[in-house]
């Protein structure tokens, strides 16, 4: 199997790990920490927002199985793209939004893909994700990982109540 690795930062990254999670292909996916200037951050680190680091995903995906493109597709799917100061009632440069390209051809991909999503329509804002060489990524805690396996009750209360949930509902149906 061939392997690519796709990094995404859609806010909390506790939301991000299962949408990508459920598809054939997709080999893991890891929460952590990416695009700032410290070795090595910790949670609580990273939540001052003095790291320069975003909460992210790490995905490893067989791109014969599943297409980055069809990674984007998810991601544009599962959060905010005209929000680029946090999402939902998680706010500041720890939760910003941001695509990790790992290659050029990633990097191509990304900006196609935030055009069509820009010119379709479906939101009343531009899409200000921003698309970035990726950097380190530094997995986060053992306790962030598979969140929504670990804390089903948590996971899905904190999706609910951070207004995901009914932003995602009323923008995918448009």
């Amino acid at each position: 199997m061939s392997k690519e690795v796709a990094v995404l930062a859609g806010g909390c990254f506790w939301c991000m790990v299962k949408p990508f999670d459920q598809w054939d292909g997709v080999e893991s996916v890891i929460s952590g920490y990416t695009g700032g200037h410290v070795e090595n951050p910790t949670y609580e680190e990273v939540c001052t927002g003095t790291t320069g680091h975003t909460e992210a995903v790490q995905i490893t995906f067989d791109p014969e199985v599943i297409s980055y493109d069809k990674i984007l597709d998810v991601f544009w799917s599962v959060m905010d793209p005209t929000d680029a100061e946090g999402q939902f009632v998680d706010r500041g440069s720890s939760y910003r939004p941001e695509i990790f390209y790992t290659s050029p051809e990633q990097q191509e991909i990304a900006e196609a893909s935030k055009e069509a999503l820009d010119q379709s329509g479906r939101f009343d804002k531009p899409v200000v994700v921003p698309i970035t060489a990726a950097s380190a990524f530094y997995p986060a805690e053992d306790y962030h990982q598979d969140f929504y396996k670990k804390n089903p009750a948590h996971y899905q209360a904190y999706r609910t109540g951070s207004g995901r949930d009914d932003f995602l509902r009323t923008h995918n149906n448009k």
